[in-house]
């Protein structure tokens, strides 16, 4: 079976990100939710030169451009949230976990919003991970 090329950069983000959420935990260990997250940004604009394809950023329509400043805003907004939670004495072995469940949210709305097809599998996938959240948090 071929695997798809896409399938890669997946398992590459499930490596850095669980390897992200130990040292979340450690630096709310030490410092504030707050400087945890210019920390992250500052970490973002270090490897920007590396992943950027060189267009110019004013190349895009001013709705795609809404859209990726959104994206960036929710996602700090988010990963705040996590740091917060883990500075409060969250344990990182169940807030990351319950954190990481949120393509739930993308299944539930991608029908409604971007006209996607939920296969029942995914359906139930989803709901797995609901109940996983709650066995994770008794």
């Amino acid at each position: 079976m071929q695997i798809p090329h896409w399938f890669w950069f997946a398992a590459v983000v499930l490596l850095f990100w669980g390897a992200c959420g130990i040292f979340q935990k450690l630096a709310t260990n030490y410092i504030s939710a707050e400087s945890s997250l210019v920390w992250l940004i500052l970490g973002f604009i270090l490897i920007e030169p590396f992943v950027y394809p060189g267009k110019s950023l004013l190349h895009y329509s001013k709705e795609n451009i809404l859209w990726g400043l959104l994206s960036g805003v929710l996602s700090n907004l988010g990963a705040w949230g996590l740091y917060v939670a883990m500075k409060s004495g969250g344990k990182a072995s169940i807030v990351a976990p319950i954190c990481a469940l949120y393509p739930a949210i993308v299944v539930i709305l991608a029908p409604f919003l971007l006209h996607e097809s939920i296969t029942l599998r995914q359906g139930l996938g989803v709901l797995c991970g609901l109940i996983a959240v709650v066995l994770l948090s008794v």
